[in-house]
């Protein structure tokens, strides 16, 4: 028996600070248009707006590789340094390019601490149903009011042991706390079901059922025919 090797995912320090906390230098930019937006990306900085909080719109770049690493994560705070002056903004809005799935925009709102925000926070299924059952994800994220700066990062529902019939609810969902629930509470999450199962080459019952009908049916027709061409030469001969 071998021992399995478990890659150690080493990451440079740029990656370990971009983890470890969310301070972004922006950059103030006064041009705009495609092309001036394709240069930046081809400089691995990313196009933004900050908006919010009655402040004008403020036009920004970032650098790609740290807020990257930071929008891996749903709901993202950025902790801003623009011209000097801290920001704290919340990742509203993530362009992405279609097929090479690079970024090309982000809008961002002005939040403080303290402040409570709308967002939609995915669902994560934790165990497995009980035998021969399948748990149906019905919705993929959960809206909520929680802090600005305390925005959980999943919802996560135990599915462990649960079996056929099991509906979880919104209302059911165990929040963070100093988050509440937006949706409905009766929105359903999960559902636990029996995949049905199609045994190929056996009809199901109704088909059998029809089946056997037809064949009586051309049986009675067969017997009919075989009846009547039997008869029609007798007659012909008495006549």
């Amino acid at each position: 028996m071998t021992d399995k090797k478990v890659s150690t995912g080493k990451k440079s320090d740029a990656d370990k600070k971009a983890q470890a906390d969310n301070h972004i230098k922006a950059e103030l930019r006064e041009n705009f248009g495609k092309g001036f937006a394709r240069r930046l990306r081809a400089e691995g900085r990313i196009p933004a707006v900050i908006y919010g909080h009655g402040t004008a719109p403020q036009h920004v770049s970032l650098p790609g590789h740290e807020v990257g690493l930071l929008l891996r994560k749903a709901n993202a705070i950025l902790d801003l340094d623009v011209a000097g002056k801290k920001q704290l903004a919340l990742v509203k809005d993530v362009q992405k390019d279609p097929v090479r799935q690079i970024i090309e925009h982000l809008d961002l709102v002005i939040v403080k601490k303290g402040e409570k925000v709308h967002v939609e926070v995915p669902i994560h299924l934790e165990g497995e149903s009980f035998s021969g059952t399948i748990a149906m994800l019905e919705v993929n994220t959960i809206r909520l009011e929680a802090d600005a700066t305390s925005i959980p990062e999943r919802i996560v529902i135990d599915i462990e042991g649960a079996e056929e019939g099991t509906k979880i609810h919104a209302s059911e969902a165990t929040l963070p706390e100093g988050s509440s629930l937006l949706d409905d509470p009766e929105l359903l999450l999960v559902n636990v079901i029996v995949p049905a199962a199609v045994s190929l080459g056996e009809p199901a019952e109704g088909e059998e059922a029809e089946g056997e009908a037809a064949e009586g049916a051309e049986g009675e027709a067969g017997a009919e025919a075989e009846s009547a061409s039997g008869e029609a030469p007798a007659e012909a001969a008495a006549e």
